[in-house]
């Protein structure tokens, strides 16, 4: 077994595993669309990550374990996002948000993501507080993100209300249009990690991060399996059908590079 770093932060001393380690990949073209490659990090689809929020959670921010990631406001991708959001937060009310605020300008705000394009995010209660969607541990209404509830209350998947940087984590899906040699042009879809890097220069000043941590690598089935419904989401459902047949076939043959946060 790889020896776990302890990564020293200024507030505590946290155990995550080293950035870079090997890893295996898979590339496949989806079924349904012949201009469509996938590639996939198998070694973070096989991995035994789980979300621990309000469990063995330590929080993005230290003496804040109670927030997890939800620490700071969510960006929105697109119109859609802000769409889908603004539908689901109609939905609410005082006695299911804590923090409730009516109208989308009360509870967003413009920030800037790369220091220059402003960008609208959920806001936060405060200059130092949580998103404002987050209800504390001791709210009637329930614990944790209020959108995430209320998709549960509703019968549906947490996906379809909350903005798609809170349900796409861990998993990170970048696309880009490739030409290759023979001048042939395909949309490249790679799955991976949601690691620090992901987080931009900033997520190395995070107290804690999951994806690094043995303490979330502990469910019950492999990544690709209970996160079913999000890569579904992410890339269809005919390429998560080969993505999951290729990832039950490695794993019955063996990782040849495990997640050592697994491991």
């Amino acid at each position: 077994m790889a020896q776990i770093p302890v990564v020293v932060t200024s507030h505590r001393e946290v155990e995550e595993v080293d950035l870079d380690f090997p890893r295996e990949w898979l590339e496949f073209t989806d079924p349904d669309d012949a201009e469509h490659l996938i590639r996939a990090d198998l070694t973070w689809l096989l991995s035994r990550w789980t979300c621990v929020f309000g469990r063995s959670c330590h929080g993005v921010i230290a003496g804040r374990s109670e927030e997890g990631c939800c620490s700071h406001g969510a960006f929105f991708t697109d119109s859609d996002d802000e769409k889908r959001v603004r539908k689901a937060a109609r939905r609410l009310n005082r006695d299911t948000w804590q923090h409730y605020r009516r109208g989308f300008e009360n509870w967003t705000e413009m920030d800037t993501v790369d220091g220059e394009s402003p960008a609208r995010r959920t806001a936060t209660r405060d200059e130092n507080g949580p998103c404002v969607f987050h209800n504390d541990r001791d709210f009637p209404g329930g614990y944790g993100c209020a959108l995430h509830a209320q998709a549960l209350r509703d019968g549906a998947h947490p996906l379809e209300y909350k903005p798609d940087v809170c349900w796409q984590l861990p998993v990170r899906r970048e696309q880009d249009w490739v030409t290759r040699p023979d001048e042939t042009k395909i949309l490249l879809t790679t799955l991976s990690e949601f690691d620090r890097r992901a987080w931009g220069p900033g997520g190395h000043d995070h107290h804690w991060w999951c994806t690094s941590s043995p303490e979330a690598h502990v469910g019950g089935e492999p990544l690709y399996v209970s996160y079913r419904p999000e890569l579904v989401a992410l890339i269809g459902q005919p390429a998560y059908d080969r993505l999951a047949e290729l990832c039950e076939a490695r794993h019955k043959q063996g990782q040849l590079a495990p997640h050592p946060a697994s491991a």
